[in-house]
Parts: structure tokens; sequence; C-alpha cells
């Protein structure tokens, strides 16, 4: 992208502006807009005309007010510095493209509003033949979709990590409108595939990974292939409970996967197959009721008594995060180690930051990603002591797993 010059030209841009936003429909962490900024100054910068193409939230198919990216429109002008126009219809965008002068900016509506970004099939069953049928048409309706929108610009740049591992109209279709002179991946894409590159291309040792968050089941695939390469594995959050269970504990009211345990049982016995120090938690805060402020306890995580869930690392569980992070040369961290959006809750996941932060300093490579550290880490104010924010949480978490992003295929084929 460094090397293309954008003057005269309409690029459209696929970006993540999947941001939070509170019931007012106001935004309430544009870390993903800022992330975009510095690919889309570089458009304007060099005298091009900016087309931007983003989802937000999972609209089905269908057209929700809630989830329309018209909310963002002042945000996204105050951080480029230009007004950016809107386009009411992603699907029907020419004329607003058309119009477009060089330095000018077009956000385009949630892409998701068409079931044809996606390219499933809406309101029919899988496992049916209708639904084959159905599919198949969607293919097509997928690729005309695509179509319609390349045909709003010149070049074509894939700047969105986040939906990298989707192959949907705008990450993995629309590229075939464009030849390789004219496609590209932006600069947050490449920061991102270089992270991950330093993570698992070139470690240096030893490498300590933190997998927190609720559910074994959505970090089975990593957590296998991370026993081949970590040194250190620190599990926490939610999925501690499947564990303790697993081991024969009581966790009260704790979350936990029954359908799970086996896993978790295989999941020790590989690491030890494998020389992987696990950590586990080995005592938890407790609370009473899921809130912030009701009564708490602490307790070994394989003895809460009834009434009574697990919903933070204790402090002798804190310790043993902090030994493994402590001298760690690569360190990647996914998923909180409690519920932090509970200040009452916070302190196991502020342990795993503050730890980092120490290592980074110390000289490691931090690498943290998932939607839910990356809020741990911005809570606690230590985002500019760590090495890379990833802004993607399921394409980071693929791409650990040594899947094929086809975002990124897409501009390498």
């Amino acid at each position: 992208m460094a090397d293309f010059n954008f003057a005269g030209k309409k690029a459209i841009v696929r970006v993540d502006f999947n941001v939070p936003l509170d019931e007012n429909g106001n935004v309430t962490d544009d870390t993903r807009i800022r992330g975009a900024l510095p690919t889309l100054k570089k458009v304007l910068a060099d005298g091009g005309a900016l087309i931007m193409m983003s989802h937000m939230g999972k609209p089905k198919g269908k057209v929700n007010e809630k989830l329309s990216l018209s909310q963002i429109v002042p945000n996204v002008s105050a951080a480029l510095g230009v007004e950016v126009k809107f386009a009411k219809d992603c699907g029907n965008a020419s004329e607003e493209a058309a119009a477009l002068k060089p330095g000018e900016a077009l956000l385009l509506e949630n892409l998701r509003f068409y079931p044809e970004e996606e390219g499933k099939p809406v309101g029919v069953e899988k496992g049916t033949p209708e639904f084959d049928a159905a599919k198949k048409e969607m293919k097509g309706r997928q690729q005309e979709f695509a179509k319609k929108l390349a045909s709003y610009a010149d070049c074509y740049v894939m700047d969105a990590f986040g939906t990298a591992h989707r192959k949907h109209a705008s990450t993995a279709v629309i590229d075939e409108y464009f030849d390789k002179d004219h496609k590209m991946l932006g600069y947050l894409m490449e920061k991102e595939v270089h992270a991950v590159d330093a993570v698992l291309g070139n470690i240096k040792r030893p490498f300590t990974a933190i997998m927190g968050g609720s559910k074994v089941s959505t970090k089975i695939g990593i957590i296998e292939n991370l026993l081949t390469k970590v040194d250190n594995l620190i599990l926490c959050g939610g999925m501690t409970y499947t564990f303790a269970k697993a081991q024969g504990g009581h966790i009260g009211l704790s979350i936990c996967e029954d359908d799970k345990l086996d896993v978790a049982l295989d999941v020790i016995k590989k690491a030890k197959e494998n020389g992987v120090n696990l950590v586990l938690g080995t005592d938890s805060v407790c609370g009473d009721a899921f809130k912030n402020d009701c009564n708490t306890q602490v307790c070994p995580s394989g003895a809460i008594p009834e009434g009574w869930e697990g919903m933070d690392a204790g402090p002798e569980t804190r310790k043993l995060f902090a030994n493994a992070i402590k001298g760690a040369k690569t360190i990647l961290w996914n998923g909180p180690a409690g519920v932090f959006e509970f200040d009452n809750f916070a302190g196991g996941s502020k342990a795993i930051a503050e730890a980092i932060a120490e290592a980074t300093k110390e000289g490691a490579f931090s690498l943290i990603g998932g939607g839910d550290s990356v809020a741990c880490i911005n809570k606690f104010g230590l985002a500019d002591q760590v090495s890379y924010i990833s802004t993607g949480g399921g394409a980071l978490l693929e791409a650990i797993e040594g899947k094929v992003l086809p975002g990124v295929a897409a501009i390498e084929a």
C-alpha cells in the first residue's frame, strides 16, 4: 500500500467499524475507527476519493436501524478530519460514489443489511434440499453484490482484520474484480499479519499464552495448537470451572460446560506430554449473585459452596499467573480472567495486564487480541505498555490456530 499512489482514484476500503454503541447510539470505544486511520488518511493525502464499507453487529440480512452505520458518521468525520458523506443503501450507491471528488470520503450503510454480504440463505432451514438450492442461488447473488461494490471504485483495500476469517462478499469475493496491482492489504492488516508472525513464526522463548473467557468449546482449537508451541499456558476466566469440575471439584453455581469435561482432561494430559507448564486457577473470588456489589468470599476453585459462583481469579492464582508471565519473551493474551466489567471482579484480569506490561518493559513481545482483552487493557490504562493490540478476535484466533484467512488469501492470490 505504501507504494501505491491513489491520486485521482476512487478507493473502496473494507474497514472494521463494528464498534460498541450505548443505548443512545453513541460510540463507547473508538479503537477500531482509530486503527483504520493510517490507511484512510493515506488515500486522502494522495488525492484519492475514499469509500468506506463495514458491517455492524448481526442484522442477519435485514435492515435494523439500531445497527445503522449512520450513527457513527460524526465519529468517523471527527477522526478523519473530513466531513464524511453517507450512502443509505450500500447496494445502490453508484450515484454517491460517482459524485465523490478527490479528498472526499463516503461511508456505505451496513453491508450485512444485505444477506448477500455473508452469503447465507435467509429463512430456509439448514440441512434441507431447499437450503442447498437456496445456497447455490445465494452464491450467484453474492457474486453480483460483490461486483456492485467493486463497481464504485478503481482499487480495493482490505483493512478489516476482524473479518479476515470470513469469506464474505466484501472480504473475499470483491477482490476478483480487481487485478493484482489494484488490490492490497491496508496498513492495519499488514501490522496484524506481521504481529501474528512475530508470535508464531518467530517465537522468542519462553512463550507464555493466556487464554481466558467463559468457554472451553470456543477456544479448544487454539488451545490444542498452542500446546505444541508454548512453554506456559494459562487458562483462566469461566473455563477454570470446567477444568475444576473435570478434576472432581465442586464449583457451586459457576459457569461450566458439562459436555467438555473430557476435553478439559485431555488438555491436561496433552500439556504433560508436551512438557507445557499448564497454569489453572487454584482459588477464586466468588459471589452470591451475578452483580458487582454482591457478597464475596475467596474459595478454592474446586471447593465452591452451593449458591456461590466463581467470578474472578483469587489472590493465590494471581501470583501463579504473574510468575508464569514474568521472564517470558513472547506473550499472547486472549480473554479476561473474570467478570472484569464489574470493578470488584476485575482484579485477576488487572494482575495479568500488569504482569504483561512489566514483561514487555523487560523486552517481551506481547500481543493482546480479542474484544474483551482489548477492553481490559484499555480499562486499566495499559494499552501503551504492550507491544501490539489486535483489532480482530476471531480472525486472530484462527490465524494462531494455523488457519488460512480468506481475507488475506484473497489479496495474496
